[in-house]
């Protein structure tokens, strides 16, 4: 079975590195989108296995994202998991009432990156 993810960056190069890393490393399909709004869009058309997530968008960030992922009948069980560089000790309690999947920080192992998300969602195959 071929995953589908849904990788959310405003950065071209995180986006690249993860959408080469999941794709190469993982076998993968991947859509990309460069902002929430079109990540509203695609998640819609395609119905991804996942999203990884970027926190800090310009426009609308990943919270509001996610939450609007969870109010779309067709978008509210994807799996979500949040990639950010702003992970420090205590700050898993602002996504705490979230109910994301998990959170990877940046940056992140691009070798590791499809077993991280894996382990994550509890994906064997």
């Amino acid at each position: 079975m071929v995953r589908t993810v849904l990788v959310v960056d405003d950065d071209d190069s995180i986006r690249e590195i993860t959408q080469l890393a999941l794709e190469v490393v993982g076998g993968w399909r991947v859509i990309a989108a460069s902002g929430g709004a079109e990540a509203l869009v695609l998640a819609d058309r395609h119905q991804p296995d996942a999203v990884l997530l970027d926190v800090m968008m310009p426009e609308m960030d990943g919270p509001t994202t996610f939450r609007h992922l969870r109010d779309g009948a067709t978008t509210r069980q994807i799996p979500v998991i949040f990639l950010t560089a702003k992970v420090q000790v205590g700050d898993h309690r602002m996504w705490d009432d979230l109910t994301v999947a998990g959170v990877i920080p940046k940056p992140f192992d691009p070798m590791g990156l499809c077993r991280e998300v894996s382990g994550l969602l509890g994906w064997t195959d």
